[in-house]
């Protein structure tokens, strides 16, 4: 059975390349992707440069341990390192935030980024805006429209690698 998923990507450590490698590997893994726009903005729990993030959607036949085990494939093949990180750099972070409407603190879907970070909730309403979170039942435009007043350290930025592919409608 196929299974809607959403996941988050951010960078800030050459992070179109880290974009695009996460991508095309998500592709490979979920089928052709709806991608948002990517935004840059401040890094957020940490010091260092800014980030590069964005959302993807594909589907999957995976259970939720194999998802996220593929995850940390993507991560290693972009060169990140769970021991000793360089503070402050994030060569390349791709959270599950939502697999279908699976709610689990094992899985940590639906991921709590979604409603407390514009880096998340602003590329899901790009994609999904009439998308409701499991348990709240809030839309991602509601969601993205309570944390709004952050869109300000927000800025879209182009991405070669996403101008072949159509792009959602964004309610910018």
């Amino acid at each position: 059975m196929s299974v809607d998923v959403y996941f988050g990507l951010g960078s800030n450590h050459t992070p179109e390349a880290q974009l695009r490698l996460a991508h095309r590997e998500l592709t490979l893994l979920c089928g052709p992707l709806t991608s948002s726009p990517a935004y840059r903005n401040p890094a957020v729990g940490c010091d260092g440069a800014d980030f590069l993030n964005m959302v993807v959607q594909g589907t999957t036949t995976l259970d939720p341990a194999s998802l996220l085990a593929e995850l940390e494939r993507i991560h290693r093949l972009a060169g990140r390192r769970r021991e000793a990180p360089e503070p402050g750099v994030w060569v390349l972070d791709i959270d599950l935030l939502l697999y279908g409407d699976a709610v689990s603190q094992q899985w940590k879907v639906p991921r709590p980024d979604i409603l407390c970070h514009a880096f998340a909730a602003r590329p899901m309403a790009d994609i999904a805006p009439q998308l409701r979170l499991p348990v709240s039942q809030q839309t991602m435009a509601e969601i993205w429209a309570g944390l709004s007043p952050n869109a300000d350290a927000m800025s879209p930025v182009s991405l070669d690698f996403l101008s072949a592919e159509p792009l959602a409608q964004g309610i910018l």
